[in-house]
Protein backbone atom coordinates (compact mmCIF):
# COMPACT_ATOMS: atom_id res chain seq x y z
CA UNK A 1 0.00 0.00 0.00
CA UNK A 2 1.40 3.41 -0.93
CA UNK A 3 2.04 6.25 1.50
CA UNK A 4 -1.11 8.08 0.44
CA UNK A 5 -3.18 5.05 1.43
CA UNK A 6 -1.73 5.14 4.93
CA UNK A 7 -3.00 8.69 5.40
CA UNK A 8 -6.29 7.16 6.60
CA UNK A 9 -4.58 6.44 9.93
CA UNK A 10 -3.66 10.08 10.42
CA UNK A 11 -6.99 11.78 9.86
CA UNK A 12 -8.57 13.37 12.95
CA UNK A 13 -11.86 11.99 14.23
CA UNK A 14 -14.52 13.87 16.18
CA UNK A 15 -16.32 11.86 18.85
CA UNK A 16 -20.05 12.39 19.48
CA UNK A 17 -19.24 14.48 22.58
CA UNK A 18 -17.29 16.93 20.39
CA UNK A 19 -13.75 15.96 21.42
CA UNK A 20 -11.38 15.51 18.48
CA UNK A 21 -8.70 12.80 18.45
CA UNK A 22 -5.70 13.71 16.32
CA UNK A 23 -5.39 10.36 14.52
CA UNK A 24 -6.80 6.82 14.45
CA UNK A 25 -4.21 5.02 16.61
CA UNK A 26 -4.87 4.30 20.28
CA UNK A 27 -2.86 2.62 22.99
CA UNK A 28 -5.40 0.05 24.16
CA UNK A 29 -5.84 -0.63 27.86
CA UNK A 30 -3.33 -3.00 29.41
CA UNK A 31 -2.60 -3.84 33.03
CA UNK A 32 0.83 -2.29 33.28
CA UNK A 33 1.23 -3.33 36.96
CA UNK A 34 3.21 -0.19 37.69
CA UNK A 35 1.23 1.18 40.63
CA UNK A 36 3.07 1.64 43.92
CA UNK A 37 1.15 -1.09 45.76
CA UNK A 38 -1.08 1.49 47.47
CA UNK A 39 -2.96 2.26 44.27
CA UNK A 40 -1.03 5.40 43.31
CA UNK A 41 0.91 6.20 40.12
CA UNK A 42 4.69 5.87 40.15
CA UNK A 43 7.37 7.81 38.32
CA UNK A 44 7.83 4.77 36.09
CA UNK A 45 4.17 4.90 35.12
CA UNK A 46 4.40 8.60 34.31
CA UNK A 47 7.39 7.94 32.10
CA UNK A 48 5.68 5.08 30.28
CA UNK A 49 2.64 7.15 29.29
CA UNK A 50 4.87 10.08 28.40
CA UNK A 51 6.72 7.82 25.97
CA UNK A 52 3.49 6.69 24.34
CA UNK A 53 2.27 10.29 24.06
CA UNK A 54 5.49 11.39 22.38
CA UNK A 55 5.34 8.26 20.22
CA UNK A 56 2.33 9.68 18.42
CA UNK A 57 -0.82 7.96 19.73
CA UNK A 58 -4.09 9.89 19.71
CA UNK A 59 -5.16 8.40 23.04
CA UNK A 60 -3.74 6.07 25.68
CA UNK A 61 -6.05 4.12 27.98
CA UNK A 62 -4.78 3.09 31.42
CA UNK A 63 -5.93 -0.44 32.19
CA UNK A 64 -7.99 -1.46 35.21
CA UNK A 65 -8.20 1.62 37.42
CA UNK A 66 -10.19 0.55 40.46
CA UNK A 67 -12.61 2.63 42.43
CA UNK A 68 -12.78 0.00 45.17
CA UNK A 69 -9.59 -1.70 46.42
CA UNK A 70 -11.56 -4.78 47.51
CA UNK A 71 -12.01 -5.99 43.92
CA UNK A 72 -8.61 -5.37 42.33
CA UNK A 73 -7.24 -7.43 39.49
CA UNK A 74 -3.61 -7.13 40.61
CA UNK A 75 -1.63 -5.33 43.35
CA UNK A 76 -0.09 -3.08 40.70
CA UNK A 77 -3.50 -1.60 39.80
CA UNK A 78 -4.30 2.04 40.39
CA UNK A 79 -7.06 2.89 42.87
CA UNK A 80 -8.81 6.21 42.46
CA UNK A 81 -11.03 7.29 45.32
CA UNK A 82 -11.12 9.91 48.07
CA UNK A 83 -8.13 8.30 49.83
CA UNK A 84 -5.84 8.34 46.80
CA UNK A 85 -2.78 10.52 46.37
CA UNK A 86 -4.55 12.91 44.03
CA UNK A 87 -1.46 14.95 43.21
CA UNK A 88 0.14 11.82 41.73
CA UNK A 89 -2.92 11.22 39.57
CA UNK A 90 -2.84 14.85 38.41
CA UNK A 91 0.83 14.41 37.48
CA UNK A 92 -0.03 11.28 35.48
CA UNK A 93 -2.85 13.11 33.69
CA UNK A 94 -0.49 15.93 32.70
CA UNK A 95 2.39 13.74 31.63
CA UNK A 96 0.34 11.33 29.56
CA UNK A 97 -1.49 14.06 27.64
CA UNK A 98 1.48 15.80 26.08
CA UNK A 99 2.08 16.05 22.32
CA UNK A 100 -1.64 16.35 21.61
CA UNK A 101 -2.44 12.93 23.07
CA UNK A 102 -5.42 12.12 25.26
CA UNK A 103 -5.07 10.02 28.42
CA UNK A 104 -8.13 8.09 29.55
CA UNK A 105 -8.75 5.88 32.57
CA UNK A 106 -10.34 2.45 32.13
CA UNK A 107 -12.85 2.02 34.95
CA UNK A 108 -12.34 -1.47 36.37
CA UNK A 109 -13.89 -3.95 38.79
CA UNK A 110 -12.48 -7.47 38.63
CA UNK A 111 -15.47 -9.15 40.28
CA UNK A 112 -14.97 -12.90 40.36
CA UNK A 113 -11.45 -12.39 39.01
CA UNK A 114 -10.34 -10.18 41.89
CA UNK A 115 -6.86 -11.23 43.03
CA UNK A 116 -7.50 -13.39 46.12
CA UNK A 117 -4.40 -12.41 48.13
CA UNK A 118 -5.61 -8.80 48.27
CA UNK A 119 -9.28 -8.88 47.31
CA UNK A 120 -12.73 -10.29 47.99
CA UNK A 121 -13.83 -12.06 44.79
CA UNK A 122 -17.53 -11.58 44.11
CA UNK A 123 -19.43 -11.95 40.86
CA UNK A 124 -23.00 -12.02 39.57
CA UNK A 125 -23.35 -15.58 40.91
CA UNK A 126 -21.37 -17.78 43.27
CA UNK A 127 -18.69 -19.85 41.54
CA UNK A 128 -16.71 -22.81 42.85
CA UNK A 129 -14.39 -24.06 40.11
CA UNK A 130 -10.76 -25.14 40.12
CA UNK A 131 -8.78 -21.90 40.26
CA UNK A 132 -11.84 -19.68 40.48
CA UNK A 133 -14.04 -19.26 43.56
CA UNK A 134 -16.25 -16.33 44.42
CA UNK A 135 -19.38 -15.33 46.29
CA UNK A 136 -22.41 -13.69 44.69
CA UNK A 137 -22.98 -9.96 44.85
CA UNK A 138 -26.09 -8.98 46.77
CA UNK A 139 -28.77 -7.00 45.02
CA UNK A 140 -27.84 -3.90 47.01
CA UNK A 141 -24.21 -4.27 45.93
CA UNK A 142 -25.34 -4.46 42.30
CA UNK A 143 -27.49 -1.37 42.68
CA UNK A 144 -24.43 0.49 44.02
CA UNK A 145 -22.30 -0.31 40.96
CA UNK A 146 -23.45 2.51 38.62
CA UNK A 147 -22.75 5.09 41.30
CA UNK A 148 -19.38 3.55 42.08
CA UNK A 149 -18.27 3.70 38.44
CA UNK A 150 -19.65 7.22 38.11
CA UNK A 151 -17.77 8.42 41.20
CA UNK A 152 -14.45 7.26 39.72
CA UNK A 153 -15.34 8.84 36.38
CA UNK A 154 -16.06 12.27 37.82
CA UNK A 155 -12.83 12.16 39.82
CA UNK A 156 -10.95 11.33 36.60
CA UNK A 157 -12.48 14.35 34.90
CA UNK A 158 -11.67 16.69 37.79
CA UNK A 159 -8.06 15.50 37.91
CA UNK A 160 -7.47 16.28 34.25
CA UNK A 161 -7.82 12.93 32.49
CA UNK A 162 -9.24 13.32 29.00
CA UNK A 163 -11.90 10.61 29.20
CA UNK A 164 -12.89 7.24 30.63
CA UNK A 165 -13.51 3.75 29.30
CA UNK A 166 -15.94 1.39 31.04
CA UNK A 167 -14.42 -2.11 31.13
CA UNK A 168 -17.05 -4.69 30.13
CA UNK A 169 -14.74 -7.20 28.45
CA UNK A 170 -12.18 -9.94 29.12
CA UNK A 171 -14.08 -11.64 31.93
CA UNK A 172 -14.07 -8.78 34.42
CA UNK A 173 -17.21 -7.92 36.39
CA UNK A 174 -19.45 -6.32 33.77
CA UNK A 175 -18.35 -8.99 31.30
CA UNK A 176 -19.32 -11.60 33.90
CA UNK A 177 -22.82 -10.15 34.03
CA UNK A 178 -23.09 -10.54 30.26
CA UNK A 179 -22.08 -14.21 30.26
CA UNK A 180 -24.70 -16.91 30.91
CA UNK A 181 -21.87 -19.12 32.19
CA UNK A 182 -21.14 -16.79 35.09
CA UNK A 183 -24.45 -14.96 35.51
CA UNK A 184 -27.07 -17.42 36.72
CA UNK A 185 -29.15 -14.95 38.65
CA UNK A 186 -32.92 -15.35 38.64
CA UNK A 187 -33.73 -11.69 39.28
CA UNK A 188 -33.91 -8.83 36.77
CA UNK A 189 -30.11 -8.87 36.35
CA UNK A 190 -29.98 -12.44 35.06
CA UNK A 191 -31.63 -14.62 32.43
CA UNK A 192 -31.88 -13.43 28.83
CA UNK A 193 -29.48 -10.97 27.29
CA UNK A 194 -31.81 -8.01 27.92
CA UNK A 195 -31.54 -8.68 31.68
CA UNK A 196 -27.86 -9.62 31.68
CA UNK A 197 -26.91 -6.37 29.95
CA UNK A 198 -29.06 -4.23 32.23
CA UNK A 199 -26.27 -3.34 34.66
CA UNK A 200 -23.98 -2.38 31.78
CA UNK A 201 -26.51 0.10 30.43
CA UNK A 202 -27.16 1.46 33.92
CA UNK A 203 -23.43 2.06 34.44
CA UNK A 204 -23.17 3.82 31.06
CA UNK A 205 -26.11 6.08 31.84
CA UNK A 206 -24.88 7.00 35.33
CA UNK A 207 -21.34 7.76 34.14
CA UNK A 208 -22.65 9.96 31.33
CA UNK A 209 -24.94 11.80 33.71
CA UNK A 210 -22.19 12.79 36.13
CA UNK A 211 -19.47 13.74 33.61
CA UNK A 212 -21.78 15.77 31.37
CA UNK A 213 -22.29 15.74 27.61
CA UNK A 214 -18.88 16.95 26.44
CA UNK A 215 -16.58 14.41 28.10
CA UNK A 216 -15.50 11.21 26.29
CA UNK A 217 -17.03 8.00 27.61
CA UNK A 218 -16.02 4.76 25.88
CA UNK A 219 -16.85 1.13 26.58
CA UNK A 220 -14.83 -2.02 25.95
CA UNK A 221 -16.83 -5.10 24.92
CA UNK A 222 -16.13 -8.66 23.89
CA UNK A 223 -17.22 -9.79 20.46
CA UNK A 224 -17.53 -13.07 22.35
CA UNK A 225 -15.86 -14.49 25.43
CA UNK A 226 -14.68 -17.49 23.36
CA UNK A 227 -16.12 -20.00 25.83
CA UNK A 228 -18.66 -22.69 24.98
CA UNK A 229 -22.00 -21.58 26.38
CA UNK A 230 -20.72 -18.11 27.15
CA UNK A 231 -21.35 -14.63 25.73
CA UNK A 232 -21.74 -14.97 21.97
CA UNK A 233 -21.61 -12.69 18.95
CA UNK A 234 -25.37 -12.39 18.49
CA UNK A 235 -25.70 -11.22 22.10
CA UNK A 236 -22.84 -8.75 21.63
CA UNK A 237 -24.64 -7.29 18.62
CA UNK A 238 -27.83 -6.94 20.68
CA UNK A 239 -25.88 -4.99 23.30
CA UNK A 240 -24.25 -2.79 20.65
CA UNK A 241 -27.67 -2.01 19.22
CA UNK A 242 -28.81 -0.92 22.70
CA UNK A 243 -25.67 1.19 23.21
CA UNK A 244 -26.48 3.11 20.05
CA UNK A 245 -29.20 4.88 22.01
CA UNK A 246 -26.93 5.89 24.90
CA UNK A 247 -24.37 8.62 25.48
CA UNK A 248 -21.40 6.38 24.63
CA UNK A 249 -18.77 8.03 22.41
CA UNK A 250 -16.76 4.98 21.38
CA UNK A 251 -17.25 1.21 21.39
CA UNK A 252 -13.95 -0.66 21.78
CA UNK A 253 -14.31 -4.22 20.45
CA UNK A 254 -12.10 -7.00 21.76
CA UNK A 255 -12.70 -10.57 22.94
CA UNK A 256 -11.70 -13.53 25.10
CA UNK A 257 -11.37 -13.83 28.86
CA UNK A 258 -8.66 -14.23 31.47
CA UNK A 259 -10.48 -16.90 33.45
CA UNK A 260 -8.11 -19.71 34.52
CA UNK A 261 -7.73 -22.19 31.69
CA UNK A 262 -9.68 -20.09 29.17
CA UNK A 263 -8.26 -19.18 25.79
CA UNK A 264 -7.05 -15.60 25.57
CA UNK A 265 -7.25 -13.96 22.16
CA UNK A 266 -4.12 -11.94 22.94
CA UNK A 267 -2.11 -15.10 23.56
CA UNK A 268 -2.93 -16.41 20.11
CA UNK A 269 0.01 -17.20 17.88
CA UNK A 270 -1.96 -16.11 14.81
CA UNK A 271 -1.15 -13.16 12.59
CA UNK A 272 -4.32 -11.20 13.50
CA UNK A 273 -6.30 -8.96 13.50
CA UNK A 274 -8.93 -10.85 15.45
CA UNK A 275 -12.19 -8.89 15.43
CA UNK A 276 -12.52 -6.89 12.21
CA UNK A 277 -15.19 -9.16 10.74
CA UNK A 278 -17.30 -8.81 13.86
CA UNK A 279 -16.81 -5.04 13.69
CA UNK A 280 -18.31 -5.03 10.19
CA UNK A 281 -21.43 -6.66 11.63
CA UNK A 282 -21.47 -4.14 14.47
CA UNK A 283 -21.48 -1.33 11.89
CA UNK A 284 -24.99 -2.39 10.95
CA UNK A 285 -26.17 -1.94 14.56
CA UNK A 286 -24.72 1.42 15.53
CA UNK A 287 -23.65 4.85 14.35
CA UNK A 288 -21.15 5.13 17.22
CA UNK A 289 -17.44 5.20 16.39
CA UNK A 290 -15.84 1.76 16.65
CA UNK A 291 -12.37 0.93 17.90
CA UNK A 292 -11.06 -2.57 17.17
CA UNK A 293 -8.41 -3.97 19.49
CA UNK A 294 -6.50 -7.21 19.07
CA UNK A 295 -3.92 -8.70 16.73
CA UNK A 296 -2.86 -5.66 14.69
CA UNK A 297 0.78 -6.24 13.85
CA UNK A 298 1.41 -4.23 10.67
CA UNK A 299 0.67 -0.80 9.26
CA UNK A 300 -1.15 -2.34 6.30
CA UNK A 301 -3.51 -4.24 8.62
CA UNK A 302 -4.38 -1.08 10.53
CA UNK A 303 -4.82 0.98 7.38
CA UNK A 304 -7.03 -1.63 5.76
CA UNK A 305 -9.35 -1.78 8.78
CA UNK A 306 -9.82 2.01 8.82
CA UNK A 307 -9.97 2.69 5.08
CA UNK A 308 -12.21 -0.35 4.57
CA UNK A 309 -14.73 0.87 7.12
CA UNK A 310 -14.37 -1.85 9.74
CA UNK A 311 -12.91 0.48 12.36
CA UNK A 312 -12.70 4.17 13.13
CA UNK A 313 -9.77 3.65 15.52
CA UNK A 314 -7.21 0.90 15.93
CA UNK A 315 -6.37 -0.29 19.41
CA UNK A 316 -2.72 -1.25 19.70
CA UNK A 317 -1.34 -2.94 22.80
CA UNK A 318 1.57 -5.36 22.41
CA UNK A 319 2.76 -3.63 19.24
CA UNK A 320 3.26 -0.46 21.29
CA UNK A 321 5.07 -2.41 23.99
CA UNK A 322 7.59 -3.47 21.36
CA UNK A 323 7.82 0.02 19.85
CA UNK A 324 6.31 2.92 21.84
CA UNK A 325 6.96 5.27 18.90
CA UNK A 326 5.16 3.10 16.37
CA UNK A 327 2.57 5.73 15.31
CA UNK A 328 5.38 8.12 14.40
CA UNK A 329 7.21 5.33 12.57
CA UNK A 330 4.13 4.36 10.59
CA UNK A 331 3.60 7.96 9.55
CA UNK A 332 7.11 8.16 8.14
CA UNK A 333 8.19 6.90 4.77
CA UNK A 334 9.81 3.77 6.19
CA UNK A 335 6.69 2.69 8.08
CA UNK A 336 8.51 -0.12 9.84
CA UNK A 337 6.53 -2.83 11.65
CA UNK A 338 7.50 -4.17 15.08
CA UNK A 339 9.28 -7.51 15.30
CA UNK A 340 7.15 -9.75 17.49
CA UNK A 341 9.10 -12.27 19.58
CA UNK A 342 8.76 -15.98 18.92
CA UNK A 343 8.50 -18.07 22.06
CA UNK A 344 9.52 -21.72 22.11
CA UNK A 345 6.93 -22.39 24.82
CA UNK A 346 3.76 -20.51 25.76
CA UNK A 347 2.70 -21.55 29.29
CA UNK A 348 -0.60 -20.16 30.54
CA UNK A 349 -0.15 -16.50 31.40
CA UNK A 350 3.44 -16.54 30.23
CA UNK A 351 3.09 -14.25 27.24
CA UNK A 352 1.17 -11.73 29.33
CA UNK A 353 3.93 -11.85 31.96
CA UNK A 354 6.59 -11.30 29.29
CA UNK A 355 4.89 -8.21 27.89
CA UNK A 356 4.17 -6.85 31.37
CA UNK A 357 7.84 -7.05 32.30
CA UNK A 358 8.71 -5.44 28.98
CA UNK A 359 6.49 -2.52 30.03
CA UNK A 360 8.65 -2.18 33.13
CA UNK A 361 11.72 -1.93 30.92
CA UNK A 362 10.07 0.78 28.81
CA UNK A 363 9.07 2.75 31.89
CA UNK A 364 12.68 2.75 33.07
CA UNK A 365 14.18 3.48 29.63
CA UNK A 366 16.17 0.26 29.64
CA UNK A 367 14.55 -1.85 26.93
CA UNK A 368 16.83 -3.90 24.69
CA UNK A 369 16.37 -6.01 21.58
CA UNK A 370 17.11 -9.13 23.60
CA UNK A 371 14.11 -11.43 24.11
CA UNK A 372 13.93 -12.36 27.77
CA UNK A 373 13.28 -16.02 28.54
CA UNK A 374 9.57 -16.44 29.23
CA UNK A 375 10.10 -18.47 32.41
CA UNK A 376 12.35 -15.70 33.75
CA UNK A 377 9.62 -13.18 32.97
CA UNK A 378 7.02 -15.27 34.81
CA UNK A 379 9.27 -15.52 37.85
CA UNK A 380 9.90 -11.77 37.95
CA UNK A 381 6.21 -11.00 37.41
CA UNK A 382 5.04 -13.29 40.20
CA UNK A 383 7.73 -12.12 42.61
CA UNK A 384 6.75 -8.49 42.07
CA UNK A 385 3.06 -9.32 42.62
CA UNK A 386 3.98 -11.02 45.90
CA UNK A 387 5.98 -7.99 47.08
CA UNK A 388 3.23 -5.56 46.15
CA UNK A 389 0.53 -7.73 47.72
CA UNK A 390 2.23 -7.17 51.07
CA UNK A 391 2.27 -3.42 50.49
CA UNK A 392 -1.38 -3.50 49.38
CA UNK A 393 -2.46 -5.24 52.57
CA UNK A 394 -0.64 -2.70 54.69
CA UNK A 395 -2.41 0.12 52.83
CA UNK A 396 -5.91 -1.31 52.50
CA UNK A 397 -6.09 -4.12 55.04
CA UNK A 398 -6.28 -7.85 54.43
Amino acid sequence: MNEEGHDALYQPIELPCGVVLKNRLAKAAMSDSLGDGCGNPTDAQLRLYERWAHGGVAVSIIGEVQGNPNFAEKPGNLVLNAHSNLSRFEALARTGSTNGAQLWLQLGHAGAMAYPPISTPKGPSAIDLPGLTCAALSRSEILDLPGDFAHTAIMAKRLGFGGVEIHAAHGFLLSQFLSPLFNRRNDDYGGGISARMRIVLEVVDEVRQVVGPDYPVAIKLNASDQLDGGFQEDEALTLIDALDGTGIDLIDISGGTYFPGAKSASDSAGSGPYFTEFARKARLQTQKPLMVTGGFKTRDQATSAVSGGAADLIGLARALVLDPSLPNAWQGEAGGNPQFPRFTSRPEGGVTAWYTMRLTQLSEDRETSEVQDISTAIGAYEARDARRAKIWKSCFGA
